[in-house]
């Protein structure tokens, strides 16, 4: 392993006790692992990062793990300016970070470039997880880099680019009649050999990769921060790994606060905004998920906990909202912004829609693009048929 030199190791997000990097699964405590960094080792400063090429995510080397990476170039994902729909919205200035530009239309590669590199490190055989769809096809992309057997478990419900792009990059395509939980509960009853695990916060490394998307808002708005970010919420993994990163830009000095942020969920799976609502400082799992964004359908997230901790720390909120509303906002994206907004992005769009009287008429909203819409072309568009179009 090549740990880069200001990586200290992890530690647990509950208790604070250190663990080696190489350690899987969660603490003693039952918490999930964190990476930690020496950030007085930080020698950044605008002028330090304007000399380097925006071309991925390895651009901010300092801050991430390890020194020699698993990469295909992922982030450096565009920030568009939205004016027709922040005009709809009544904010100032709304725009959306488009991860659907990501190596496989996601911004989960940005964890599993981290996780197939730990993967790596510890000279794993067999790599393994479940997920909804998206993840699966990721995983499968940079276990292929590092070429080790792969395997994705995930429900029948997965759209079928995703099961296809899972065997084109080598993986192993397990697919499991029910849901989520029901591929999740299969991995660990039928993949009977030896693996190391993916999953998120099982692996201490896939939420330090979305981080990342928190230096590049800051950095592409010259190094301030927008009034809010509103992020689609599954696992809790981007919604904790945004608020790592902008804290870490605020412990640096390089902007002056963190932003409040929003986590949105379809209102037919909302552990998250749920718990927010009544006051918990965790999720309870959701009886019976159903909704058309499978990305979202997480019943019981892994990562909750930490998600109601970013909202509660950034003053921020939680939403959800109906599935018809994050078609319809998907579908507005790409006729008034120009970007393939995929439907869980979706969802954050109408949320900010939902929450305009929380925003200010000069506020800087930032909307997370989770995937490629064309990840979703089929619901989009049976979205637009039930119209009459």
């Amino acid at each position: 392993m090549q740990p880069s030199d200001t990586f200290s190791g992890l530690e647990c997000t509950e208790t604070g006790t250190e663990y080696d990097a190489d350690v899987t699964g969660r603490s003693e405590a039952g918490a999930p692992l964190d990476p930690m960094y020496d950030l007085d080792a930080v020698d950044w400063d605008a002028d330090t990062l304007a000399g380097r090429a925006f071309d991925s995510m390895w651009r901010y080397r300092e801050l991430l793990p390890f020194s020699d990476p698993v990469t295909a170039n992922e982030g450096a994902t565009p920030l568009v300016e939205a004016s027709a729909l922040g005009d709809e919205a009544e904010v100032g200035t709304l725009l959306i970070k488009d991860e659907g530009r990501n190596p496989t239309g996601t911004y989960l590669d940005r964890g599993f470039s981290l996780a197939a590199t730990a993967a790596r490190n510890a000279e794993a055989e067999v790599v393994a997880h479940a997920s909804p769809g998206n993840g699966a096809q990721s995983a499968a992309s940079y276990a292929g880099l590092v070429d080790v057997r792969s395997y994705g478990f995930v429900p029948s419900r997965t759209p079928f680019p995703n099961k296809a792009m899972v065997n084109v990059h080598g993986g192993q395509m397990k697919v499991v009649g029910g849901r989520y939980p029901d591929a999740l509960s299969a991995l660990h009853e039928q993949l009977k050999s030896d693996w190391y695990t993916l999953q998120e916060f099982d692996n201490p490394y896939r939420h330090d990769g979305a981080k990342t998307i928190a230096y590049e808002i800051a950095e592409r708005l010259e190094w301030s921060v927008p009034d809010w970010v509103v992020v689609p919420a599954a696992t809790g993994e981007l919604v904790y790994g945004v608020f790592k990163g902008f804290r870490d830009l605020a412990e640096l000095g390089l902007v002056e606060n963190v932003p409040r942020l929003v986590a949105a969920q379809s209102a037919g799976c909302a552990p998250i905004a749920t718990a927010w609502e009544a006051g918990n400082d965790d999720t309870e799992a959701w009886n019976h998920p159903d909704t058309i964004v499978g990305e979202l359908e997480i019943p019981d997230p892994e990562g909750g906990a930490l998600a109601l901790r970013a909202i509660e720390e950034t003053d921020g909120l939680a939403a959800s909202v109906g599935d018809d509303d994050a078609l319809e906002s998907a579908v507005t994206a790409a006729q008034k912004a120009g970007v393939e907004v995929g439907s869980a992005g979706g969802v954050a769009l109408a949320a900010v829609w939902d929450l305009a009287d929380e925003f200010d008429d000069e506020d800087t909203v930032v909307v997370v693009n989770t995937e490629s819409g064309s990840k979703n072309a089929d619901i989009l568009r049976s979205h637009l048929m039930g119209q009459g179009i």
